[in-house]
């Protein structure tokens, strides 16, 4: 059961209310919306990390569902059918959800990407070698990108774990904006 209370859009101050409204029934947003001066930054912040990075969609895709893997499975259950949709592959979703962020599915960038997320989701150190096959494939832009993505994301995690979120099933695709 989760330690606060979801906010719908029939409960919500003023200012939240529409927000809500046209948002997806997810108890994501209803959570971050008990702090109705957050939850349109937040948002903005969320629809810049799907639609408007240089690094490629499925790429966004992968950095978020291995967050959820490691993190909290909620991510993971949300952002499977959106990474089908960015290009990701059955094989690429099985050796992932698996652990296998090496398998032979992932290209190089992917799996270098993949190290470095599971490293900043872990503890946070990332090793010169990791980071300069990261480095190797990405320029300084995206890389920052990755790791504005997986902060965001684990810290969400971070919040939904402690907070206890309840599961929801997954959006529609396309519910959330997402660029594919």
């Amino acid at each position: 059961m989760a330690r606060v209370q979801y906010v719908t859009a029939a409960d919500a101050p003023p200012e939240t209310a529409p927000v809500l409204a046209k948002l997806p029934d997810l108890h994501v947003f209803a959570m971050v919306a008990n702090a109705p001066t957050l939850l349109r930054p937040w948002l903005r912040l969320g629809g810049a990390l799907l639609n408007d990075l240089a690094i490629d969609p499925l790429l966004r895709e992968l950095v978020i569902m291995q967050v959820g893997r490691l993190a909290a499975r909620y991510e993971w259950d949300q952002h499977v059918e959106i990474a089908r949709a960015a290009g990701a592959t059955d094989e690429q979703i099985a050796a992932l959800d698996r652990g296998d962020d090496g398998a032979d599915c992932f290209d190089a960038v992917q799996r270098a990407t993949l190290a470095v997320v599971a490293d900043v989701v872990r503890d946070g150190e990332v090793p010169d070698e990791r980071h300069a096959a990261l480095a190797a494939h990405l320029d300084d832009r995206q890389v920052v990108e990755v790791m504005v993505l997986a902060g965001h994301y684990l810290g969400l995690a971070r919040m939904m774990t402690a907070l206890r979120i309840d599961a929801d099933d997954a959006a529609a695709v396309g519910a959330i904006r997402a660029s594919t």
